[in-house]
């Protein structure tokens, strides 16, 4: 492990509050060993407790300057992504001040693998190791899990992949919003919509990148132009810059039945949530937003209700939150402020709320092949 010393940016300018960035090996996608970086930050005037957070960001990043190791140690995302890291960092003060350790990993990897599901998992829980690691902290120490958006992809396959992958690892709670459950249902809720389906191209980038796929033989002309202009781009500022785009314009003709292609259908399949074997042992906070009638605008309310749904009946203490009238964006105004007290009362130990009996099956999470 590698590490190197920074003042953490919090806000619109950098502090005299010390940081560590520690280089770490982890899995990624492919179960091949690799690296990830991860801020960590203990409190200054607060006293320190025994308990970490870790706070998994929606960088949603497919080039460096996304990362929040270079956003944290006051690097610029672009304008269009200021307001959003400045709001990830107020956030994570907040969690400072409670007097609780925060690290901060790039789950995506030095290679930026994008909604890459069991790589953001194993790169959050390896960051826990490590930031245990380098405070000498023990093995019995509580951690929480906080992830919104691309960050849930973090925290939900995290919490699957604890109890066999980093068993030591003494996960208390794990708090996820606006959780993309499904991608395939997710590319046929947005296809065609009028700011998220821009997303689309570098969600196929981010995938090929973690499944070591060639995009290139699959591409129309115009959805390699999209993908190039993606490729280092964080996500936050491509949207609505390809209204009404549909993902069979991004493909060849014979390719644009895009699920039942096979390297496609198996990159979307292989990322389904609640598919490890095995199950959470943690208690979960879920939310997410209902704009239409169908989901928050990019996340489909009854993707996440059959995943609360399935965990519910493995044994799992879920308190499901649906946020109606909730966009994408305005969801996480909800969904933020209950991280805190969720957290403190996992670390109190106190029990945990659920509301498993009143959560419906939702939808079918069955893959497409």
């Amino acid at each position: 492990m590698k590490r190197r010393s920074i003042d953490l940016s919090l806000g619109s300018s950098s502090t005299p509050v010390p940081a560590e960035q520690l280089l770490y090996r982890t899995t990624d996608q492919l179960g091949r060993p690799t690296v990830a970086v991860t801020t960590v930050a203990v409190p200054g005037n607060v006293p320190a407790l025994p308990d970490v957070v870790e706070y998994l960001s929606f960088y949603d990043g497919l080039g460096s300057r996304c990362d929040p190791s270079y956003t944290l140690a006051g690097g610029n995302p672009g304008s269009a992504n200021e307001s959003e890291t400045e709001e990830e960092e107020l956030l994570i003060n907040w969690y400072l001040s409670n007097g609780w350790i925060v690290t901060i990993p790039d789950f995506e990897g030095v290679h930026l693998h994008w909604m890459a599901g069991r790589q953001s998992g194993y790169a959050t829980l390896d960051a826990a190791r490590a930031t245990e690691t380098y405070l000498h902290l023990a093995s019995h120490t509580k951690v929480g899990l906080s992830g919104y958006s691309g960050g849930a992809v973090a925290a939900d396959w995290a919490s699957e992949l604890g109890p066999s992958y980093a068993s030591r690892v003494n996960l208390v709670g794990v708090a996820e919003g606006g959780i993309p459950v499904d991608y395939a249902h997710m590319f046929q809720y947005i296809n065609g919509d009028q700011v998220y389906s821009s997303v689309m191209p570098g969600m196929l980038l981010g995938l090929a990148r973690a499944f070591h796929v060639k995009l290139a033989p699959y591409l129309s002309r115009y959805g390699a132009k999209l993908v190039a202009k993606e490729r280092h781009a964080c996500i936050g500022s491509v949207f609505g810059n390809y209204p009404g785009l549909r993902y069979q314009r991004l493909v060849k003709h014979r390719y644009r039945n895009l699920l039942h292609v096979r390297v496609f259908a198996r990159m979307f399949d292989e990322n389904i949530m609640g598919t490890v074997r095995g199950h959470p042992r943690v208690p979960l906070f879920m939310g997410v937003g209902d704009a239409d009638g169908t989901g928050d605008g990019v996340m489909r309310v009854a993707d996440v209700e059959a995943l609360a749904h399935e965990y519910c009946k493995q044994g799992v203490s879920v308190d499901f939150q649906e946020y109606r009238g909730a966009s994408h964006e305005t969801a996480g105004v909800y969904f933020e402020p209950e991280t805190g007290p969720f957290l403190q009362a996992r670390f109190a130990g106190t029990p945990a709320t659920s509301n498993c009996s009143s959560i419906g099956p939702g939808d079918s999470l069955a893959p497409s092949r």
